[in-house]
């Protein structure tokens, strides 16, 4: 049946009306019509669709109420990488960067922009004449998951644009402080977990497969960044903000253009005491140069951008009383004080225990057992006790003094060296060592084993199944449904099937699930990138080592100390035997730089030898540290070394780092 015109005229008039009084609600905040004359245009608009469904079209208000129910999310690249940012806390750090900006851009005085750092969820939105086309996760920074059915639910992001332009944006998506309340006591209610911030409510509602769930718990956005600026004839990201307001984006107006870095510092206090009184959870301000032309001088590295960074407010801290302390056996065997306190609410989730570090840490804080303590997130993340509240003490409260034996097998403790600081368990079979590193070794940032808890894990050590990491692999169906209750046909083929996908993994990975004291994800990578495999790791000297930048002396004797480790060879050999990847693992890139091999000689002003290493490989080229024949371009920065002249004997292509990033 074909569409009468006045029908067609009337949708096209409903449609405008409503996103018209979207924008007003939304995004000027001054709303001229009143709820329910509002919801009556959307029944209209419903009804004309439901009667005539071929009128429907993607940009119709009726997409906000979702519907679409999805099998998985697609994996999609970035046009342009979403890096993330440096952080700062406190007046110096803010005045450091200042520095930076003023001494690689040669100015005398630059203006900074500063906006709320709204702690939600980023995104990046593409819009193809003005129509809302494809809206992705951060992800890696490369690659993210398309969202876009779950970003149409949300009535602050415009279906359509108030101007028929291809245009990508970026900005947060978040969930108001209300709106996270109201959730969290519905899923009490109903007997489901709870949340435990709104970003990560934010997170886990984008997550979601069924769009109509999304819809019913109201996110909000602020966009605040335009991909190539220059493209729209804007020069600063003042005007930017300004230009994203017209298009029809909700833009955070708590913003302001400061002159000088003093201001930068008294809008950051300012807020540092009015966040609260924000109705969406903000952790800092962002500090960006205003003008885009200091910003291209001043580039980025390969992780953030040199032209912005946060400046993270003052963690929030809580009186409460610690009721008790327990002594935790990690997987290296040092025994870390936990302090028990009776729960508050801070940075917006509740708390109840936070690590006294060691027993040095608590002897110089004088902190007892029954204080009143004072307690904050370290970078709004981790609790720690920052010490007692002394005028509240009774007398009654109990000196904490370092155990005399390991608190679970009962064996010896003491230290390795007399300048650590640490007291370690020393008994080489200390079930509670062995149940740390099987937990470390199996988290996301490891192995990514799925499925084996602290609880399975146990039981395992406790059945005599795990007496090393290595015994992971040498599991069967058998030796698992020896275990007994709860364990069934599905878990113990989901746990086989996750063990044998680990096998896989990166080298880095292994590198950083081993537990090599000093050695964190950074440093794995890095270890990683530079030797190959476990073998060149594991032979590597001293020398080797602290080559490395970021590698320090200490770090460098806890690598060759660890490997020297006869117990630590018989681990690797059974990984080895069992089938675990052990060389690194390089996922080629199509870019400028295909096929080519790149060297690099003296230090560049943009970033490290590692960052312009994954700078190369991002763009699809190989880099490696030896200059021979076959390398392509050698990159000159400051005090270059031998390469440069063994590369003009070569005619190997010479390029300094200013013409090597101007041209990749």
């Amino acid at each position: 049946m074909s569409v009468p015109e006045n029908v067609k005229k009337r949708y096209e008039q409903l449609k405008a009306e409503i996103e018209e009084h979207n924008y007003r609600y939304y995004v000027l905040a001054d709303p001229i019509i009143s709820d329910q004359e509002y919801d009556k245009l959307f029944r209209e608009l419903l009804e004309i669709e439901k009667k005539y469904p071929e009128l429907k079209a993607p940009d119709s208000p009726s997409q906000r109420i979702g519907g679409t129910v999805l099998e998985g999310f697609n994996k999609v690249a970035h046009s342009v990488p979403m890096l993330s940012l440096d952080n700062t806390y406190n007046e110096e750090e803010i005045m450091e960067f200042h520095k930076r900006v003023l001494k690689n851009s040669n100015r005398n005085n630059v203006d900074y922009l500063c906006e709320l750092k709204i702690d939600g969820v980023s995104v990046a939105i593409r819009y193809v004449n003005g129509l809302l086309d494809l809206a992705l996760t951060r992800g890696d920074g490369l690659i993210g998951e398309d969202i876009t059915e779950n970003v149409k639910t949300v009535a602050s992001i415009p279906l359509k644009l108030r101007k028929n332009i291809d245009i990508e944006v970026r900005g947060e998506i978040y969930m108001p402080i209300k709106e996270f309340v109201r959730i969290n006591v519905e899923r009490e209610e109903k007997g489901l977990s709870i949340f435990a911030n709104p970003r990560n409510a934010t997170a886990g509602t984008l997550k979601l497969l069924d769009s109509t769930e999304v819809a019913k718990r109201k996110l909000n956005s602020f966009i605040y960044y335009i991909i190539f600026p220059e493209n729209y004839g804007l020069k600063t990201q003042e005007e930017a903000l300004t230009f994203l307001k017209e298009l029809g984006f909700r833009v955070n107006l708590n913003y302001k253009k400061a002159e000088n870095i003093n201001e930068v510092i008294d809008f950051w206090k300012k807020w540092n005491s009015m966040r609260r009184e924000l109705e969406y959870e903000a952790d800092g301000i962002v500090v960006k140069v205003n003008e885009f032309d200091i910003q291209r001088i001043l580039g980025e590295t390969v992780r953030s951008p040199r032209w912005a960074i946060a400046f993270k407010f003052q963690a929030e801290q809580k009186e409460a009383k610690l009721v008790k302390v327990k002594f935790q056996v990690g997987s290296t065997g040092i025994i870390t004080p936990v302090a028990e306190f009776s729960p508050i609410r801070l940075e917006g989730t509740i708390v109840k225990r936070a690590s006294l570090h060691n027993f040095d840490y608590v002897k110089e804080r004088d902190i007892r057992e029954g204080d009143y303590v004072i307690v904050e997130k370290a970078g709004g993340i981790i609790p720690q006790v920052i010490g007692p509240v002394k005028e509240k003490r009774t007398g009654e409260e109990k000196i904490i003094e370092p155990p005399k034996e390991c608190p679970v097998c009962g064996g010896k403790v003491g230290k390795i060296k007399s300048e650590e600081v640490a007291i370690r368990c020393l008994n080489p079979s200390c079930p509670e060592k062995l149940l740390r590193s099987l937990e470390n070794f199996v988290s996301r940032e490891c192995m990514n084993i799925q499925g084996l808890g602290e609880k399975l894990l146990k039981r395992m050590i406790d059945a005599g199944l795990i007496k090393d990491i290595a015994d992971l692999y040498y599991l069967n169906d058998e030796k698992l449904r020896s275990l007994g209750k709860g364990i069934g046909d599905k878990i113990i083929q989901n746990i086989l099937n996750q063990i044998e996908d680990s096998k896989n993994r990166d080298l880095y990975s292994l590198i950083n699930a081993l537990g090599i004291p000093n050695v964190g994800a950074k440093t794995a990578k890095d270890l990683a990138y530079h030797f190959k495999s476990i073998e060149n790791l594991m032979n590597a000297s001293f020398s080797d080592l602290v080559e490395i930048e970021g590698i320090g002396e200490d770090t460098a004797r806890a690598i060759i100390n660890f490997f020297s480790q006869e117990e630590v060879k018989k681990i690797i050999d059974k990984l080895k035997d069992a089938g675990v990847n052990m060389g690194y693992i390089q996922v080629k890139k199509e870019g400028p730089l295909n096929g080519k091999i790149i060297c690099q000689t003296g230090s560049l002003s943009r970033m490290t030898r590692q960052e312009f290493a994954e700078y190369v490989e991002s763009k699809g080229g190989t880099f490696t540290e030896t200059l021979t024949k076959k390398t392509d371009i050698l990159v000159v920065g400051e005090n270059p070394g031998s390469k440069l002249a063994k590369a003009q004997q070569y005619g190997t292509l010479i390029m300094t780092e200013e013409e090597f990033f101007n041209k990749y």
